[in-house]
């Protein structure tokens, strides 16, 4: 087969096309199918168990992620070439691995590389040991300690649960009472019960999400965004999954990606390298851009929700290619190439989320909605009911749309969101409101 381009000259001609799974079922996946259909590479394309706007691409398949056993089975039987994972959860669970002792290509990172985002506490204790910039901090497995250290130290401040937490396990204390609360909210969780939290500085400056691309040597740029983790307008609100997101970041100049990727991204490779465990797949930095440069918030494994809504849409190369890279160990040094349309999202949720979100509620409007130019509507938490689509979880779509600039998404994204009809959904009617607050950022 002839490539697609020099980058991936080293693939033989005549080779079959790739049948490819992906893992999950939000607007990630979503999107990541939409991206790997389009390729020339593609040879069938599966999802498990996926959602029903991923139908439109993809077979969906009911395998159980947690039974990688049967995952891997279902590889076999149908000749998959690479298992794309997009939740966090199998990959801490090592599916990479296992999928790998039986000679399935992943992309996605092992069980130890994984720890980056399965652990707070290790990743703090990571940075550290390969000297990452990251905020000063504390691990703490008994809350009077903790509790003592905040006094010691003061507010505002930040604990973290060590477990996953479906980006809710950071609290923002502002007050002691506030703190002590935290502290004792995330010792009842079961998983940071046994592994216990993190307690670290509040740190200062502009958030951004950077994805990397790595195949455990080498790592690529691959594109930012900035998310919007509040539940309501003005960043008020507890911490969720993400209202929205937008991309490109103006902040990120050039000069500061090649920081970030001399300062965090290559050093983690290595460091993992160094471990024994080499980091395959997509790696996410969250960064916190202070005056002093970049530091790193947390790690994620691989993308994110909802930034992929907002990055992959910009991506001009195939995609497909550059995950088999990946997982295969021969990322090329190139960097991938995106348009110059802006890209924004707005995640509509159930009412009650992040709480207890209503299911079940009926929704409307999602072919009008995708009609205004420039917006695709990524299913995120849905299913079908005698035709119908119902909401399923707390995040349930991610209203995604194409601009010349950021205002221009925006206006687009919003456009379409008005055509849902869904009187018990809401969203964050201030999405972007950094961007096109910025001077010069209606220009982008």
């Amino acid at each position: 087969m002839v490539a697609t381009s020099d980058r991936y000259s080293d693939r033989p001609v005549g080779k079959n096309k790739l049948n490819v799974l992906i893992l999950g079922s939000g607007a990630r996946e979503h999107v990541l199918a939409c991206a790997v259909a389009g390729s020339s590479l593609l040879g069938r394309l599966f999802i498990a168990p996926g959602n029903p706007g991923c139908s439109t691409v993809a077979r969906r398949i009911p395998l159980r992620l947690a039974d990688h056993g049967q995952v891997g089975e279902f590889c076999i039987q149908e000749s998959i070439d690479l298992v794309v994972v997009g939740p966090e959860a199998p990959l801490v669970r090592g599916i990479a691995d296992d999928l790998g002792k039986m000679g399935i290509a992943c992309c996605g990172p092992g069980r130890e590389a994984a720890r980056l985002e399965g652990s707070k506490g290790f990743a703090k204790d990571f940075c550290r040991e390969f000297g990452i910039p990251t905020g000063g901090y504390q691990r703490f497995r008994h809350a009077d300690e903790a509790k003592s250290y905040i006094r010691c130290r003061g507010v505002p401040i930040v604990v973290k649960a060590d477990g996953l937490a479906s980006g809710k396990g950071v609290i923002v204390a502002r007050t002691l009472d506030e703190a002590n609360a935290a502290v004792d909210s995330v010792l009842l969780q079961s998983e940071s019960a046994q592994s216990g939290l993190v307690v670290e500085e509040v740190l200062e400056g502009e958030e951004v999400s950077f994805l990397a691309l790595c195949d455990g040597v080498s790592a690529v740029p691959f594109g930012s965004a900035q998310d919007h983790k509040r539940l309501s307008e003005g960043d008020t609100g507890p911490n969720t999954g993400g209202m929205g997101a937008y991309s490109p970041t103006l902040i990120m100049t050039p000069e500061l990606t090649e920081r970030v990727m001399r300062e965090i991204i290559m050093p983690t490779v290595r460091g993992m390298a160094k471990r024994g465990s080499p980091f395959r797949g997509v790696l996410f930095a969250g960064l916190m851009i202070s005056r002093q440069g970049p530091k790193l918030i947390e790690y994620n494994v691989r993308f994110g929700d909802p930034e992929a809504e907002v990055i992959l849409p910009r991506l001009k190369e195939d995609l497909l290619p550059l995950l088999e890279s990946c997982a295969n160990g021969r990322l090329s040094e190139a960097w991938p190439n995106f348009k110059a349309d802006a890209a924004l999202t707005v995640v509509m949720a159930s009412r009650g989320y992040p709480a207890k979100p209503l299911r079940g509620t009926p929704i409307g409007g999602l072919s009008e909605a995708g009609r205004v130019p420039g917006v695709t509507v990524f299913h995120a938490g849905t299913r079908s009911v005698g035709g119908t689509i119902v909401s399923e979880s707390g995040r349930v779509l991610a209203v995604t749309a194409l601009g010349s600039n950021i205002r221009q998404a925006r206006e687009r994204a919003y456009a379409a969101v008005d055509r849902i009809v869904w009187p018990d959904g809401f969203c964050r009617r201030d999405i972007g409101w950094r961007a096109v607050g910025r001077k010069h950022g209606s220009e982008r």
